[in-house]
């Protein structure tokens, strides 16, 4: 393995976070700011394509917001939803409503690779504004700069394999090079089947895992960043 891609919500950091903060943050925000902003040239387009993808009337903001809300009450993976949640987290980040949390053992982890020379990319289904957010608005600082590079929907599903072949084109490299974290299985399993090494991220009260998968894991299992194995090259 020559490089880690990696999951945000379950992996580096709690899902509470995403859940009970930038969601509900999002959605108490998004009516306004689609009042205030929907003429901007950076908005515009997103709020089209989201009434091209709801089957309404561009033109009719309230059919349009309240596909976004339906939308954020189903976690759906819907990129426009996901560039505009970006740009209303962006002004809750700088206005310091909040601050985001990465575990310590991952950030322990992700400061040794980068001290080892193991490059390390996010792949979420947050945009990578979200992503750039999240890592540049820490409780330990801005921490964009332990990564490589950040992707999201734009490269395809996550469940898709695909998108981990698209991914590891972009970073220069074969899926055999690249070992992929995620808390999830649906993920983990279309990386797997697109040639990547996997380990499934399985932390206590982080994990929707049930007895069974963790008797008989289809992936590498573990509970904390310190109990992966490094890169093969490194080690």
């Amino acid at each position: 393995m020559r490089a880690v891609l990696t999951d945000i919500e379950g992996t580096l950091g709690p899902v509470a976070f995403v859940r009970e903060v930038l969601f509900p943050y999002a959605a108490a925000a998004l009516p306004r700011f689609v009042r205030r902003h929907s003429k901007d040239p950076e908005v515009a387009p997103l709020l089209a394509e989201a009434a091209g993808l709801a089957g309404v009337p561009a033109g009719d903001l309230d059919q349009v917001t309240g596909c976004l809300l339906d939308w954020i009450s189903a976690d759906a993976k819907v990129t426009p939803l996901k560039a505009l949640q970006g740009l209303i987290w962006e002004e809750g980040y700088r206005g310091g409503h909040f601050r985001s949390e990465v575990y310590p053992d991952a950030l322990d982890r992700l400061r040794a690779w980068q001290a080892a020379g193991v490059p390390v990319y996010v792949y979420s289904s947050g945009s990578i504004r979200a992503q750039g957010l999240y890592f540049g608005h820490s409780f330990d600082g801005d921490l964009r700069g332990l990564f490589a590079g950040f992707f999201d929907t734009g490269s395809g599903p996550k469940q898709d394999p695909g998108s981990y072949r698209r991914i590891a084109a972009a970073i220069g490299t074969v899926p055999g090079d690249l070992m992929f974290l995620s808390d999830l299985l649906p993920e983990l399993d279309a990386a797997a089947a697109a040639g990547l090494h996997t380990t499934w991220l399985v932390r206590p009260g982080d994990t929707t895992a049930d007895a069974e998968q963790l008797r008989r894991p289809p992936h590498p299992i573990a509970q904390t960043f310190s109990k992966i194995p490094w890169p093969a090259w490194v080690a």
